[in-house]
């Protein structure tokens, strides 16, 4: 949903004389400076855009399974296999994406993925559409222009001696010696003290989050340049990155799953969005130091851009909490497909769905 403003900002640039104009055409200046970034853009806002289709077929195959008479595990569903394979070409896009485009650009863009799902489910599941969704598409799909238009332009010829040095300044020694201190207070409340308040649990994701796209950046970038025949996989920072991004990773879902079954996913969502885009950014300026050289007006707008998206998720999570208190039933009529007008209320705690209740059963079980 973010793609029409990026293709307009990129025409008037190249088109009117914008600042770094080229002659009229996307084979000026402007795109050979910007097509990289560009492409990476693009492809982390279509692969969060498959993410969100991806959860709505799982959804529904979900719902499907709870209104059959057998009732049999989820993964057992055809359907929701094609919804898991799409989870994995959004995340693999996403990975890539981070290849060609600053880390402070790509984590931003993950609201696509909010508010995609919010859209689809509308016309998937046949949801309400209302007043809060529109205006939360609004407001995320504004704070995504101004992300995208002020995002840093930095160099992405990100090469293996690079990422060796950057591990070794100071401000990231910093950096993680902080975060080290941070997360290891919080583990302590959270082994020690059993404080598992969702600030905390996703606070750690957050710093896990940090090192997560530190590794995922450099492990894309050294990939791409090798496959532009620029060999970078012989240098031991590539394997020591891949170790660090596959370990913060499985941490980070330990507690992201501790998070999910603590509380409502309508919390959970816009909390961890804010928190993991925000930890990103943050790690991006100081290993990466993506706005080294940003004018403060930029800087600013960009910031601004990342307040509009944080209040679109929030405004559209709000909205689905609600919505989720006042059905708190399955309605299998609602289902495409279905005709059926039982309800039914699946156990959480299982891989399988419950069976439909029977009016005259239930009459009896009152009488």
């Amino acid at each position: 949903m973010g793609i029409v403003p990026i293709l307009e900002w990129v025409s008037w640039n190249t088109s009117f004389g914008g600042s770094d104009s080229g002659s009229g055409s996307l084979s000026g200046p402007w795109f050979g400076t910007h097509k990289t970034q560009l492409f990476g853009v693009l492809l982390a806002a279509a692969s969060n855009f498959l993410i969100s289709v991806s959860l709505n077929i799982q959804k529904y195959a979900h719902l499907r399974l709870a209104c059959q008479t057998e009732p049999k595990p989820y993964y057992t569903s055809k359907l929701w296999w094609c919804g898991i394979t799409l989870l994995g070409l959004g995340d693999m896009g996403n990975f890539t994406a981070y290849g060609f485009a600053p880390i402070a650009l790509v984590a931003p863009l993950g609201c696509v993925s909010v508010i995609g799902s919010a859209f689809i489910s509308v016309l998937f599941l046949k949801k309400t559409m209302r007043a809060a969704d529109i205006l939360g598409g609004t407001l995320t799909v504004t704070g995504t222009y101004l992300l995208v238009t002020f995002a840093p332009k930095v160099p992405q010829e990100l090469t293996a001696r690079g990422v060796q040095k950057y591990l070794v300044s100071w401000p990231f020694l910093l950096y993680l010696i902080l975060g080290i201190i941070i997360f290891c207070i919080l583990l302590y409340f959270y082994k020690r003290k059993a404080v598992k308040h969702i600030v905390v649990l996703l606070m750690m994701v957050a710093l896990l989050a940090s090192l997560t796209v530190i590794a995922v950046k450099a492990v894309a970038s050294m990939i791409t340049l090798s496959v532009k025949g620029k060999m970078q996989l012989t240098y031991p920072v590539f394997y020591i990155m891949i170790v660090l991004m596959a370990t913060s990773c499985a941490f980070q879902v330990k507690f992201l799953n501790q998070a999910m079954h603590l509380y409502e996913v309508t919390a959970v969502v816009p909390i961890n969005f804010v928190f993991f885009t925000t930890s990103a950014i943050i790690s991006g300026v100081v290993f990466y130091q993506e706005f080294q050289s940003a004018a403060s007006l930029s800087v600013f707008m960009f910031l601004f851009g990342c307040l509009l998206s944080f209040l679109g998720v929030f405004v559209i999570a709000r909205n689905n909490k609600e919505e989720h208190l006042q059905i708190p039933f399955i309605d299998c009529g609602h289902i495409p497909g279905q005709k059926m007008t039982s309800k039914i209320q699946p156990d959480s705690h299982s891989s399988r769905y419950g069976t439909l209740n029977n009016e005259d059963d239930s009459v009896k079980s009152q009488s």
